[in-house]
């Protein structure tokens, strides 16, 4: 069983370097060229499921991929990207925010731990294994759960989990 994991198109957010967690922002223009590129660079593996955040972002990525391929599209709300609460649409440069953003057990004000987002992108993980054997599954999402995802299949050091990046619409290959 494959799993591949691609973070959606370029926002405006990513341009502006703003805190984008449950912010529902679309794809800018070359977002969407992003998307139809990882479309094509898909049509060479075969993908049975794409299971995607239904975040704006990453579900028009993940339909055009979808359409492009051939794939079944679903959604899961364990895929969306942390929620930053208050702090989300401020800037990365906010004093303080990358102290905030490296402590697992921070809980943003009306938002979330980096714990629970390992809990549920864990679980999901757990269960597409069983509900899925023998498929290919393509996760299209954000990222910090690519971040997670990444950290469920290495033994990282603080350090190496936060320095993953993966750039918009690249994608990584697993054994799952």
């Amino acid at each position: 069983m494959r799993l591949y994991v691609a973070r959606h198109g370029q926002t405006q957010f990513n341009i502006e370097q703003r805190i984008c967690g449950r912010a529902d922002v679309e794809l800018t223009d070359r977002g969407i060229r992003q998307a139809y590129e990882l479309a094509d660079k898909m049509t060479i593996n075969c993908v049975d499921i794409i299971i995607s955040s239904p975040l704006k972002r990453a579900r028009n990525t993940a339909e055009i991929v979808g359409e492009k391929i051939g794939a079944k599209v679903i959604f899961d709300d364990r895929l969306m990207e942390r929620d930053f609460g208050l702090t989300d649409g401020t800037y990365e440069a906010t004093p303080g925010f990358t102290h905030t953003f490296q402590q697992f057990g921070y809980e943003y004000p009306k938002g979330e731990t980096l714990l629970r987002v390992v809990q549920r992108v864990y679980n999901l993980l757990d269960e597409i294994k069983f509900k899925y054997d023998n498929k290919n599954i393509m996760i299209i999402s954000h990222g910090g759960v690519c971040r997670v995802i990444n950290s469920y299949f290495s033994s990282l050091n603080n350090d190496e989990f936060f320095d993953f990046n993966l750039d918009n619409c690249k994608v990584l290959e697993y054994d799952l």
